[in-house]
């Protein structure tokens, strides 16, 4: 039987609103789910999946977790925080090499007392044997499992907007905060972290039985790749900082509100954006520092 989740962040995330952002965009109505401000380690969605991936390791026995991610990864930094609050060893196997200054993530990462295996040669499962009393976490924490963090997410949204709301506009990466919100009235965004981003949502949703074409994934913002700064996302960052104060990062949530401003089919009603945290990789992105 699977093992309950354990508590990592402060729950509910704020709701807030947002008239002057809703204006510029020519929306009725539109709200801020910040779980950016969920508490640990500087806050951001993966917080949610990670109260079901560590308790998974508790309950195996782990002294260990063993994750991977990109440079700057979110995911790899709000692992190693709560990893130091369960008194748990990390090993964060990031891609590429060590960059030339710790900036951003990579000096969280070090701050938590994480140990970083910079691996263009050394694949999670490889680095994972060599530890011993190891949990493998996968790409972005997300599996069937942890995306039920998204679920709750679900519920926290049906009691702080009783009336319901006409979608919610996420980021999509590794993909289990879309799948765990549910296909009905969630737009995705695509930020290029994986090739088929609708196999890979379709196939998190607990329960199953969602066709990826179902899927409302917009992937118009990928520009370049995973990482690269265009634009629309730049402009996207801009307007959301001027407007209400927000930050937003570079690589998803910059991302996904450049897809909500272009979309042409915006529904007459209250979007809600969820705000899924990544402000330190803001203060690390080459075309911004």
């Amino acid at each position: 039987m699977p093992p309950h989740p354990i508590s990592l962040g402060s729950w509910p995330t704020p709701l807030e609103p947002a008239p002057r952002l809703a204006a510029a965009l020519g929306l009725s109505e539109l709200r801020l789910k910040r779980d950016d401000l969920c508490g640990l380690g500087g806050g951001g969605n993966k917080v949610r999946k990670l109260q079901y991936t560590l308790a998974e390791a508790l309950a195996a026995g782990a002294t260990t977790v063993v994750t991977t991610g990109a440079a700057q990864s979110n995911h790899a930094r709000l692992t190693a925080a709560a990893a130091a609050r369960l008194g748990l060893r990390c090993v964060l196997v990031l891609a590429g090499s060590p960059p030339p200054e710790r900036r951003g993530n990579v000096l969280l990462n070090d701050l938590a007392g994480a140990e970083i295996v910079w691996a263009g040669s050394a694949p999670l499962d490889e680095v994972a044997a060599t530890v011993p009393g190891a949990h493998v976490i996968p790409f972005g924490g997300s599996s069937v499992f942890s995306a039920q963090g998204y679920l709750d997410c679900a519920v926290e949204l049906s009691a702080q907007l009783p009336a319901g709301f006409a979608e919610v506009v996420v980021a999509v990466g590794s993909g289990a905060t879309m799948a765990g919100l549910g296909p009905d009235r969630v737009r995705g965004v695509h930020t290029g972290a994986v090739s088929d981003p609708r196999e890979v949502v379709a196939a998190l949703v607990p329960g199953g039985g969602v066709l990826p074409a179902r899927l409302r994934i917009d992937e118009s913002q990928v520009g370049e790749g995973y990482g690269t700064l265009t634009p629309a996302v730049r402009e996207a960052l801009t307007l959301a900082a001027r407007t209400e104060g927000v930050f937003l990062d570079p690589t998803y949530t910059g991302r996904a509100l450049a897809g909500l401003a272009a979309a042409p089919d915006r529904p007459d009603g209250p979007v809600v954006f969820l705000h899924s945290g990544g402000l330190p990789s803001l203060f690390a992105h080459p075309a911004l520092t």
